[in-house]
């Protein structure tokens, strides 16, 4: 008599965020716990602004077979030659790779984050000019390692549907406007998976 086997189904890989910074890393950690999202935040992968540094994370996401989702600023590369070339060799060498998405922001998370609560895509000049229009809707934010690991912003920022207000103002604009986010990209493969 044969022996049954069973077969697994493969799971698809959980997303690794890979983020430029710790505003990123404790957005993401907050929003995994609040929406109990399936997305990997380890803090080995945030911290690395450069392309160079995002290229490397980005490879070892992919040689342990996993999916990479980048999230970065691109203020940097409006002002920077050689680092605008770098992120545009990125760009093309994963145009077509479906286990690695580029979500960048113009000109950082910031505007991803102000979305939530204004419908615009003016052209703030700097992280900065952001970050100070944001504060209009959280007074107390802050780009410090003491503001960003209270979760109270994230939850706040996400309450009354503004996430997926954000969502939709950030696809309309597109990333051809003055100012343009792609992180809602990350919402919509972590709503599914």
């Amino acid at each position: 008599m044969a022996r049954k086997t069973s077969i697994r189904t493969k799971r698809s890989p959980i997303p690794t965020i890979i983020g430029a910074g710790i505003t990123e890393q404790w957005y993401f950690t907050h929003l995994q716990r609040l929406k109990d999202y399936r997305m990997k935040i380890r803090p080995r992968y945030f911290g690395t602004e450069t392309a160079n540094g995002m290229l490397k994370k980005i490879e070892e996401v992919l040689c342990n077979d996993g999916f990479a989702i980048c999230v970065f600023d691109t203020d940097v590369s409006s002002w920077n030659e050689a680092e605008r070339r770098k992120w545009n060799d990125i760009r093309r060498k994963y145009a077509d790779n479906t286990s690695v998405i580029l979500c960048d922001s113009l000109p950082s998370i910031e505007y991803w984050f102000l979305l939530h609560y204004e419908n615009t895509n003016r052209h703030f000049g700097t992280s900065r000019a952001v970050a100070d229009e944001l504060k209009r809707f959280i007074p107390a934010y802050d780009k410090t390692e003491h503001f960003l690991q209270n979760s109270r912003w994230v939850a706040e920022m996400i309450n009354e549907g503004r996430q997926e207000t954000a969502r939709t103002r950030a696809e309309t604009f597109g990333p051809e406007g003055e100012s343009y986010t792609n992180v809602y990209k990350v919402i919509d493969i972590v709503n599914k998976k």
